[in-house]
């Protein structure tokens, strides 16, 4: 492992109580410090923190929750701070605009590389203090899987209170199994579960989907449990819980991938053969439009029902209906000269299925 992402979840870092207690994090910071590994930290327990100090139960409403993990947030950096003392830390609270922004998105990426310059440990956590439902990421899984994007990391660790992925629930199900590694995250996406115990807000189904997308970037996703001690164990390459491989695809493309679609294109059998090859998608290739969106903005790519993938659209939804199914020649009668020919550009497109891009034949390159 040259560069990871360890994300610890509340259970990892509180007792049967839901209080933080100070040996949990010590002993993941020992782990990290050990490693000679490069770290980056998604941290839950923002809220935990916040109620210990209030001494109160859990937040009932939205309001409550903002204003425990505003509270809660500072005692949790105070906690890692001591933790992994002399070494410094720096926070960094993130948003589902920092992800879906590319601009944002590039941002976070330097200061984060920076902090790794400047031999800082990067403490991340969703900014839940202005974060609504509608405007979160979700979870803090989903946000260390774009953390893993951002500082170009090789491997995802989940750390949870579960040593890995089951063909069953294990608590309820004698017979379930452990699996040691899934080749193909697709093929175990019907096994996950909701939140494994109160103190955690997510659960299998959040950390799949998690480790789907880091997949679709290229990273290896680890799941396993045991604190400190289990984070030690991995990060000196022993083989613990389960492995999750990638998929060939590049961060760039499987940030693309997992964006808001804004609109939609319908190609053609002869274009669906083309971009599974890794092809750019002309326009003589569309047979329709779906939506509204402007240049710039990501599209679900369709052939009939089956979905391809999505990539970066070059027209506006109402000029891509104007040449849909027309020739380059015929384009700029109707457009005008254009900068570039293609709707989609193969470099600005992500595939759930097919030929990766990144390894198909260089030319032709065009549907």
């Amino acid at each position: 492992m040259r560069r990871v992402v360890v994300k610890v979840g509340s259970s990892s870092l509180t007792n049967a109580a839901g209080e933080i207690e100070n040996p949990r994090l010590e002993a993941i910071a020992a782990a990290a410090l050990n490693s000679g590994v490069e770290i980056a930290i998604v941290s839950s327990g923002a809220v935990a923190a916040g109620a210990g100090l209030l001494n109160r139960g859990r937040p009932r409403t939205l309001p409550e929750k903002q204003a425990f993990a505003a509270s809660g947030q500072v005692e949790l950096m105070r906690r890692w701070a001591q933790a992994f003392a002399p070494r410094p830390v720096a926070q960094f609270l993130l948003s589902a605009d920092d992800i879906h922004s590319r601009k944002r998105f590039i941002n976070a990426k330097q200061a984060l590389m920076a902090a790794f310059k400047l031999n800082l440990m990067p403490i991340l956590n969703e900014n839940d203090t202005v974060a609504t439902e509608e405007l979160k990421l979700g979870d803090n899984d989903t946000l260390s899987a774009w953390v893993a994007y951002l500082i170009e990391a090789d491997t995802l660790l989940l750390l949870t209170d579960v040593d890995g992925l089951y063909t069953a629930n294990p608590r309820v199900d004698p017979n379930a199994i452990r699996l040691d590694q899934v080749d193909d995250i697709n093929q175990v996406l019907h096994l996950a579960g909701a939140a494994g115990s109160a103190r955690g807000t997510g659960g299998m189904q959040t950390k799949l989907k998690a480790a789907q997308i880091a997949s679709d970037a290229g990273i290896e996703t680890i799941i396993l449990s045991g604190g400190g001690e289990g984070l030690a164990r991995c990060l000196r390459g022993e083989r613990v819980g389960t492995r999750i491989l990638p998929t060939r695809q590049t961060a760039r493309r499987g940030w693309i991938l997992h964006q808001p679609a804004r609109g939609g294109i319908d190609i053609d059998a002869g274009a669906r053969v083309a971009v599974l090859a890794g092809k750019s998608l002309l326009p003589s290739g569309i047979g329709g439009v779906r939506g509204e969106f402007d240049a710039g903005d990501a599209v679900t790519i369709h052939c009939g029902e089956e979905i391809l993938g999505q990539g970066i659209s070059n027209f506006r939804a109402f000029d891509l209906r104007r040449i849909a199914g027309k020739r380059s020649a015929e384009i700029v009668g109707i457009l005008g000269a254009q900068d570039f020919e293609e709707a989609v550009h193969r470099d600005q497109m992500g595939l759930l299925r097919g030929s990766d891009p990144t390894t198909a034949s260089q030319s032709p390159s065009r549907a």
